[in-house]
């Protein structure tokens, strides 16, 4: 069931996005050589625990995962790239990280995730994540009232044909508001002119993530973190927004 949200509701998603970017933006700068995962998610679960915010990673527990979820962030490096679960692992020059969050601040969640490149920048890991970016930007500005879900699925998959990734549609974009994931599902690939009819006060996650070499995903023994299957590396890029009766409004950026 779709809910969709008022304009206060949607503001109120903004305060919790804007912090989802500031806490990003901390980790980036200490997402250093030798920096340990761990004491990344320490960290965000400090800064968490500061603004009285509430983890939406923590005791997650759905049918793929492996038991509860003792995280408040997902780090994927290199060859994985999404539910990456925090271990004791030091950051390499060259490595790619993947940072993805989800937070509810007085009931209500956005949630977030980047990629970067840690020390030394190859350039096919740039253009990865460039390939992630631009295809986020491009679902964002096909998010417009009276268009389609499809509509964003093929502008996600167009930028992703362009550069020449793969397209896994196992795990994609979701609906989120109070709780983290909602109604509807937004695969990263579709076709324009299909689906839902997008309405102002709906609120989505949009998340292009692709593999460099291909659309087939392998699980660590984890049970969480998930793998290209043939290790090639990945990227995700990942934003909130609302519908509204004009351009969409990205609620996972920092507060100006």
């Amino acid at each position: 069931m779709l809910e969709l949200k008022t304009s206060r509701e949607i503001e109120a998603m903004r305060t919790t996005g804007a912090f989802i970017a500031e806490l990003l933006d901390d980790l980036q700068q200490r997402a250093l050589v030798g920096a340990n995962l761990l004491d990344l998610e320490h960290r965000a679960r400090h800064l968490i625990e500061e603004r009285g915010a509430v983890s939406c990673y923590w005791d997650y527990a759905p049918s793929f995962g492996r038991g509860p979820f003792r995280n408040v962030i997902c780090l994927s490096v290199n060859d994985a790239v999404l539910h990456g679960l925090p271990h004791d692992y030091d950051l390499r020059d060259g490595d790619l990280l993947s940072m993805d969050i989800a937070v509810s601040v007085d009931g209500w969640v956005a949630d977030s995730a980047r990629s970067l490149i840690v020390g030394t920048p190859r350039a096919d890991d740039q253009r990865l994540i460039e390939a992630t970016e631009r295809a986020l930007a491009a679902g964002i500005d096909a998010a417009r009232p009276g268009g389609r879900l499809g509509d964003i699925s093929a502008a996600i998959g167009a930028v992703a044909a362009d550069y020449g990734y793969p397209v896994n549609t196992e795990f994609g974009g979701h609906g989120l508001g109070r709780t983290m994931h909602e109604d509807p599902h937004v695969s990263n690939q579709g076709r324009a002119g299909r689906g839902l009819v997008l309405r102002p006060g709906l609120t989505l996650a949009l998340e292009p993530w692709f593999a460099r070499g291909t659309d087939k995903i392998v699980y660590d023994l984890d049970g969480w973190t998930i793998r290209s299957a043939d290790g090639s590396r990945t990227a995700h890029s990942e934003h909130t927004i609302a519908i509204t009766d004009g351009d969409p409004l990205v609620l996972t950026r920092r507060a100006a």
